[in-house]
């Protein structure tokens, strides 16, 4: 990384990666939050194919900051302008330009241009989601196989209310689920959580933390893990409660990126970076965590159900 660590400095980094996959992967707006470590959730407010609007929430300084973003993306030029709506408590918001210039098939300079006085903490926390980017981006011949994303739902008839509860109170999860040893759930901020977990697993206890957003009228839990299993290079997620004419569904999606270099465990271990070892391990990992999210959705529906037998 070059460039001075001032608001007005161009900051670059170069890529082993083609500036096509480079821009597909700064401009995914569903999977910054799988990609980017200081990024926790990411909503769309608007988008008409050239400008979107985002609500953002991410980590900066260990805080949980949230603001608006305005961007437009430029894919024929590679670049993309932003433009903080909200400036999360900082003294400035970050603007700017990001672009990106090929040097060759496999080789893209990036450069962030920031507008003047732009707050240094923001900055930081840019800079290291341009180290993930660098990172995910020149994994491009391997990225669609690391990455797993998929859910897991089930119907109920109860309450929304309460299965949303149980999946509320996680600090209790232990007592529902013999695999999962410990928990501590935390809810300094209301609807923000920090939550760690102890799991039962075949080489060990793992530990994960994760930071959960609660949007209690919606239904929905939003999760990203800070710590993740030694398996895993990232981990996001929702649960969702979702009320229909004829009952509810309960959901859980989850999207990881496997670490290629650290394969789960299993029965049958073959060669480390194999296209085997890989296939094996989204198997495993997809099976392990449908087991824990399929058994908490079934806890939810009977603390759920519970209730209605018991008026």
């Amino acid at each position: 990384m070059s460039g001075e660590r001032s608001g007005t400095a161009a900051h670059r980094i170069r890529v082993a990666a083609p500036a096509g996959v480079v821009y597909a992967v700064l401009a995914d707006t569903a999977k910054m939050p799988l990609y980017f470590s200081p990024s926790v959730h990411v909503e769309r407010l608007a988008y008409d194919g050239e400008h979107e609007r985002l609500r953002m929430w991410c980590l900066m300084d260990g805080q949980l900051k949230s603001w608006t973003t305005r961007r437009h993306l430029d894919p024929v030029t590679h670049r993309i302008e932003f433009q903080q709506e909200r400036p999360a408590l900082l003294p400035a918001p970050l603007n700017g330009v990001v672009s990106l210039r090929p040097l060759g098939p496999h080789d893209t300079a990036l450069e962030l241009q920031p507008t003047p006085n732009a707050a240094l903490p923001a900055l930081d926390e840019w800079l290291r989601s341009a180290a993930d980017l660098k990172k995910f981006s020149e994994h491009f011949s391997r990225l669609d196989d690391l990455v797993l994303t998929f859910e897991d739902s089930l119907r109920i008839n109860g309450p929304a209310e309460l299965a949303y509860d149980l999946l509320y109170r996680a600090g209790h999860w232990p007592a529902l689920l013999p695999h999962l040893a410990h928990a501590t759930l935390s809810e300094d901020t209301p609807g923000v959580q920090r939550l760690t977990l102890k799991t039962l697993a075949q080489d060990g206890l793992h530990t994960t933390e994760s930071v959960r957003i609660c949007f209690p009228h919606a239904g929905r839990i939003v999760f990203k893990q800070t710590t993740c299993a030694p398996h895993l290079a990232a981990h996001i997620g929702e649960w969702s409660v979702t009320p229909d004419a004829t009952g509810v569904t309960l959901t859980c999606w989850q999207s990881v990126v496997l670490r290629e270099e650290h394969p789960a465990t299993g029965p049958h271990p073959t060669r480390s970076g194999s296209g085997s070892a890989l296939a094996g391990t989204r198997r495993r990992v997809r099976t392990a965590l449908s087991r824990t999210s399929t058994a908490l959705l079934a806890a939810a529906k009977q603390h759920a159900e519970t209730a209605v037998r018991m008026l």
